[in-house]
């Protein structure tokens, strides 16, 4: 879809329809905001506006700008914003290289200085045509030095998922379409999926040449940055997508959609443990952002999965021996703290783990002396495959970020906080290895497709996975085991872990993998919480539906 130079002209017809907020009469301001709009005298600069717009000056601007942009009119328009020079091409190729005509803009109530809009339009291109519509809002602020009203300038004005650089085009598209199917074969589209468009431009973009499609006419925002897919806004006419087959199965994924909704800011990703085969990948997201599967977050006490094997392959404890876990523990003058200052008298590494112990998972590192700060990214990388920059599921990821660390930044990585960062898929695809007993790099695509290498890590000894089972297991199941609740609805061999991040001395972050059967999957819900109170339902509903 990469061709053409930017063109600075407008056509078409356009129409404005004002609703919903008040408009006062409209003259066309000559400001930037940045010192642009002519030469003032004194006596004018003494009378420059401060503080925030009024309602007033609020419709007159948003109102100005609409009619500009409107009718065609980029200068007009963009002279209204505190970026003219920003502004003005971005408005200009909205006609001509995007080829949208025929406008129609209906403003909502102004939200303070907010003002949302529905846009609605149609797009033109050699004979064929389609409306477009959405919605976006913008924002009006005080010039900085003139004093005036002005709409503050982001791409997003024009279309909410154009960002700083990128272009609105319309044309034939350089990459065919595709169809991506799910291991069934059952249609997999981001109007079904949401959660899947992001993954699927990438998906077009990877294997669309290779597929065997044929190009169609589309309008498409294209990014600044020539590695990031296109992003299909509307299809004109349909050439013949190449069918490109995925790992994702079209039932756990749609529940992977549901249960995503149900939280604001979380995402969810699933995988097989005895192939590593991506099932489903889900964000519920402001941003858009694809945090399931590039997601950098401290992953909290889910990695505690990571810290047991560590302290058993070290002969530190294991499963059944006896732990101390005192209300707080001391790591070079930093207190660390359970939940509430809870203790455990006489439990074992099990016990410990089921109601998330964070003294008894940081105690036992103090022995391993200068080597505690490395010791975990060791394990992570040599039996769990993290941290190493070499997945290759077929679309970008994060594999996990597990540093050497020192000080009281060594204990806070032992309950996965410190600088250690994870994703979703990251934590689905540890409980992946600790059901499977041997990690198996997740995929979204078949590795024949294009003969990339898998990552490879050793096998964890028998005897530790299988303690890694069993207190994920318990913590399941056990009266006070803190995944119980949330797993209760589930069925099969089925083990968990929860956990929380605190970040910035805000509401946690909620964690929480676990497996059933052949599935395993984690989730956070940033400020969700306690693990098993947002996270936990959500890995729970997923699990439920690969059963």
């Amino acid at each position: 879809m990469r061709s053409g130079a930017k063109v600075a002209v407008i056509g078409g017809a356009f129409v404005l329809v004002a609703g919903g907020i008040g408009y006062g009469a409209y003259s066309m301001l000559g400001d930037t905001g940045g010192g642009g709009g002519g030469t003032q005298s004194a006596s004018q600069s003494s009378k420059v506006k401060t503080g925030p717009p009024s309602a007033e000056e609020i419709a007159e601007t948003s109102k100005g700008f609409f009619d500009a942009w409107a009718a065609g009119d980029a200068s007009a328009a963009a002279v209204l914003t505190n970026n003219e020079a920003g502004a003005e091409p971005v408005l200009a190729s909205y006609g001509e290289d995007a080829h949208i005509g025929k406008v129609k803009i209906t403003p909502g109530p102004a939200v303070g200085t907010k003002v949302p809009y529905t846009v609605k339009a149609t797009v033109a291109y050699e004979g064929k045509s389609k409306p477009l519509s959405y919605a976006s809002e913008l924002t009006v602020v005080r010039g900085l030095t003139t004093g005036k009203a002005l709409v503050d300038w982001e791409p997003t004005v024009v279309h909410p998922q154009l960002t700083e650089g990128a272009t609105l085009k319309t044309g034939e598209s350089s990459t065919p379409a595709i169809e991506a199917i799910d291991r069934n074969g059952t249609v997999l589209t981001k109007e079904k999926y949401p959660s899947l468009g992001p993954i699927l431009d990438t998906l077009r973009q990877k294997y669309g040449e290779t597929a065997g499609g044929s190009a169609g006419i589309e309008t498409w925002i294209e990014p600044a940055d020539a590695s990031q897919p296109d992003v299909n806004l509307l299809t004109l006419s349909k050439g013949k997508p190449g069918k490109v087959q995925t790992t994702l199965d079209a039932n756990t994924q749609a529940a992977a959609e549901r249960a995503v909704k149900k939280f604001g800011e979380s995402s969810v990703a699933a995988v097989q443990p005895s192939t590593g085969a991506i099932r489903a990948i889900a964000n519920n997201r402001s941003d858009g952002f694809n945090a399931a599967m590039s997601g950098q977050l401290a992953p909290g006490s889910t990695m505690k999965i990571v810290t047991a094997a560590m302290i058993i392959q070290n002969g530190l404890g294991s499963m059944g021996a006896k732990v101390e876990c005192p209300p707080t523990v001391s790591w070079e003058g930093v207190t660390f703290h359970n939940l509430k200052d809870f203790s455990i008298a006489n439990g074992t590494l099990r016990d410990a783990f089921a109601r998330s112990c964070n003294s008894t998972f940081i105690k036992p590192i103090k022995p391993l002396g200068d080597r505690a700060g490395s010791a975990l990214g060791q394990e992570s990388r040599d039996y769990f495959g993290l941290g190493r920059d070499n997945w290759q599921t077929g679309v970008p990821t994060f594999d996990g970020s597990i540093p050497e660390s020192s000080g009281a930044e060594t204990a806070a990585s032992y309950i996965g906080q410190g600088k250690v960062l994870m994703s979703p898929l990251n934590m689905a695809s540890v409980s992946a290895t600790a059901k499977n007993g041997v990690f198996k790099q997740p995929y979204l695509v078949s590795r024949e497709l294009d003969n990339r290498p898998f990552a490879t890590a050793r096998p964890l000894p028998a005897g530790v996975a299988e303690q890694l089972r069993e207190m994920m297991r318990y913590t399941a199941t056990s009266p006070n085991g803190t995944g119980t609740k949330a797993m209760a609805g589930v069925g099969g061999d089925k083990g968990a872990k929860t956990g929380s991040a605190e970040v910035d001395g805000q509401t946690s972050n909620s964690w929480f993998t676990g497996f059933s059967n052949d599935l395993a999957a984690a989730a956070v819900v940033q400020s969700g919480g306690h693990g098993g109170d947002a996270a936990g339902p959500v890995v729970a509903e997923v699990l439920r539906a690969g059963q």
